[in-house]
């Protein structure tokens, strides 16, 4: 790997475009190494992954309002259109507006997998919209499974690239300012565009998806999923201007009035971004991890601790007047994004919607506690958030930071970084249970790293609702042969609903 020094310069120091970080990341996008094996089996492994978590969310009102966007505009002139997770694969869509939908779709669940570093990130987004322009673009351009495998690879490794070194998040921008250039990138690879197209659109992406954090803030709302989509259909849209010709505001990160100088650390910040070199393999999508449970990433490890206390204090901890306190010990992103260290009264609201209680690791850990499981759907039902010992003793819990956990959660030695923490629960006869973990148990170095089978299984039971089991086999079939797909094969990587799955599901109108 090299070391990108990235800086504000003033206009009159006239930054070559070698010195511009649009430019180096377009340079990896542009690099024609070819894939490793080991990263290949992860790309179908999240390619399933965002499936399974689509199919999972076909119903829920968000999925049904984008899906219902997206289908009404038309196949663009110029290629074949993009298929939409649950509708039929021969009805089709603008790409832009496929890579909407899917992205609110695999989004939804917060279920999909995750790289936390300086920033935050779900990588899986990028999937979205490379796959709407490999589909829309496959005849004309005899865009095969391996160029698809190729895009999806530059995104995953220039978004964790970014996450390992420029934090949005300590200036309350939303980690999707991350996603845009990264999708538009993956898509520059996808085409085998020139790296002065790339360059623009990159910059075009940028600017068009810096945005401040309070989508996760507070009464958390349904824009949480479409954000990402968001930024997907942006750097979309970006890199057909940049075929076009047209060209973005450079230098993007570094100007005087840039990102770095107005939304980041101001002009005397500076960052250091790790990037491969030339012929150097795109390997980053091994540093990401999948998740097991539908909940933010810094609670999965916590949920596992909670199904193990579960277990092994049953006659304790069904009766929340033997609880005093429950105090986790966790890094100070855990504590002041999902923790009480937010300082949101939603997070302890029981009339919360369920985005916020996602990001609510109190009520998280309550409720894993109490069950012994964890489900995408029916952990967050309202009756299940308003049951009388759950509320009395969701509010005995509160997060503190600790200095080694933050160390951990920080640290780039896959080794030892760590998203868990420590849990003391102070009894009411003086007792305490203390325990801890520190990364969960699907983590590569947890109890039960995920593997293909888990991807697969994981797929089989989201899907279950919503697809007929010939129509399961088929997309993992199709999936597990993304490698091999040839053009005429790619518009069959989605899935269709089955008949009656989602009768009663009403899509509401809007403009279009």
């Amino acid at each position: 790997m090299k070391t990108h020094h990235l800086r504000t310069h003033r206009s009159d120091e006239d930054l070559s475009r070698e010195g511009q970080l649009a430019w180096q990341l377009a340079a990896v996008a542009t690099d024609p190494v070819e894939v490793d094996d080991e990263v290949v089996d992860m790309v179908v492994n999240r390619v399933i992954d965002n499936a399974a978590v689509a199919a999972a969310s076909l119903a829920r009102r968000p999925v049904v309002a984008a899906r219902s966007q997206a289908l009404t505009h038309p196949v663009s002139i110029g290629g074949d259109g993009a298929t939409v997770f649950g509708s039929d694969a021969a009805r089709r869509t603008s790409p832009e507006w496929a890579a909407w939908a899917n992205g609110v779709a695999v989004r939804e669940l917060d279920f999909h997998d995750t790289f936390l570093a300086a920033d935050y990130s779900h990588p899986g987004d990028n999937i979205p919209p490379i796959v709407a322009v490999a589909q829309h673009l496959a005849a004309a351009r005899g865009l095969t499974g391996r160029d698809l495998v190729r895009g999806i690879a530059t995104g995953y490794e220039i978004q964790i690239d970014l996450v390992k070194a420029i934090t949005l998040h300590a200036h309350k921008i939303d980690h999707v300012a991350h996603l845009g250039p990264s999708a538009a990138a993956g898509i520059g690879t996808l085409l085998g565009l020139d790296q002065e197209t790339i360059f623009q659109a990159i910059g075009q992406a940028l600017h068009t998806t810096t945005a401040t954090r309070q989508s996760r803030k507070g009464e958390i709302s349904t824009w949480k999923a479409y954000a990402p989509a968001f930024a997907g259909k942006m750097a979309v849209e970006a890199v057909d201007r940049a075929m076009r010709g047209e060209t973005s505001p450079v230098p993007i990160y570094e100007g005087e009035d840039g990102v770095i100088a107005w939304l980041l650390g101001g002009p005397e910040a500076t960052y250091e971004v790790p990037l491969p070199d030339a012929g150097e393999a795109k390997r980053a999508i091994l540093d990401s991890y999948t998740k097991e449970h539908s909940a933010e990433y810094q609670a999965q490890a916590l949920i596992d601790l909670a199904r193990k206390l579960h277990d092994e204090y049953p006659l304790i901890l069904d009766d929340p007047d033997r609880v005093e306190s429950i105090t986790i010990h966790t890094s100070h992103h855990t504590h002041n994004v999902i923790g009480s260290g937010a300082n949101d009264p939603q997070k302890y609201d029981p009339d919360a919607s369920r985005e916020t209680l996602d990001h609510s690791i109190p009520y998280i850990f309550t409720v894993a506690l109490q069950d012994g499981t964890w489900h995408h759907a029916d952990s967050y039902a309202p009756e299940r958030a308003h049951r009388p010992d759950t509320v009395t003793l969701w509010r005995k819990v509160a997060t503190v930071e600790d200095p080694e956990w933050t160390r951990r959660y920080h640290s780039l030695d896959i080794g030892e970084k760590a998203f868990g923490g420590r849990v003391v629960i102070r009894l009411s006869d003086g007792n305490e249970i203390v325990e801890e973990i520190a990364v969960a148990d699907a983590h590569p170095l947890g109890a039960r790293p995920f593997g293909r089978e888990q991807y697969v299984e994981k797929f089989r039971t989201l899907a279950e609702w919503a697809l007929e089991p010939a129509e399961i086999d088929r997309f993992l079939d199709v999936a597990q042969r993304l490698p091999e797909l040839g053009p005429d094969e790619l518009q069959q990587l989605t899935f269709t609903a089955a008949p009656g799955a989602l009768n009663g599901v009403e899509p509401p109108t809007g403009l279009f």
